[in-house]
């Protein structure tokens, strides 16, 4: 921003006493200056003073408005965010109550799946039980037929057994009495020869 007119009479003016001669003798303090010259200043000066004022009265009464909008938008910004903050509460809020009811649906649901598998368990392990049970029942009871079936088998095997043992005796008995028993043979004396 340029500086005002007020501004750069004021700057002439220290510059016009800057090139002003002191008095030969006497004091340092005091200036020989042109009346006229000074005056011209002075008298410019006091001429812009008031169209300065009225220029920055006006600036700031546009900066009064402008501060007075900026606040007024400001203001306007601040009660959007406090509904969009209001409205993000609200939000979380039902966010936050949808979450707790999915928690115990799901807490329930685990609960239910824990109940219906612990009782699966117990049903197969009683149908398990029950299983082992009648296949040992089964078991024994074949084992036991088998076991007659072998002393029975055993029975019978060792009867025969018997049978073919008496009839081979027998045979061998039969064969011997029909087959002719061979003649001695002489016994032969060999004289050593000389």
């Amino acid at each position: 921003m340029s500086n005002s007119r007020i501004e750069q009479i004021i700057e002439e003016i220290e510059d016009y006493i800057d090139t002003c001669k002191g008095p030969l003798l006497g004091s340092g303090d005091k200036l020989i200056v042109d009346r006229g010259k000074l005056e011209e200043l002075l008298r410019e000066l006091r001429m812009k003073t008031p169209e300065e004022i009225k220029r920055y009265q006006k600036v700031l009464a546009n900066k009064d408005a402008i501060l007075a909008d900026a606040q007024k938008k400001a203001q306007a910004i601040v009660a959007q965010a406090n509904i969009q903050n209001q409205e993000m509460v609200n939000e979380h809020e039902i966010m936050q109550q949808a979450y707790e009811q999915a928690n115990q649906v799901i807490d329930t649901a685990t609960q239910q799946a824990q109940e219906i598998l612990n009782n699966a368990t117990r049903d197969a392990n009683e149908i398990r039980l029950g299983a082992i049970q009648y296949t040992d029942e089964q078991l024994a009871a074949l084992q036991g037929m088998v076991q007659r079936m072998v002393e029975t088998s055993n029975t019978r095997y060792q009867a025969m057994m018997n049978n073919f043992q008496d009839f081979y005796d027998e045979l061998t008995s039969n064969r011997a009495e029909l087959a002719p028993q061979p003649p001695a043979a002489p016994e032969e004396t060999q004289e050593p020869q000389s």
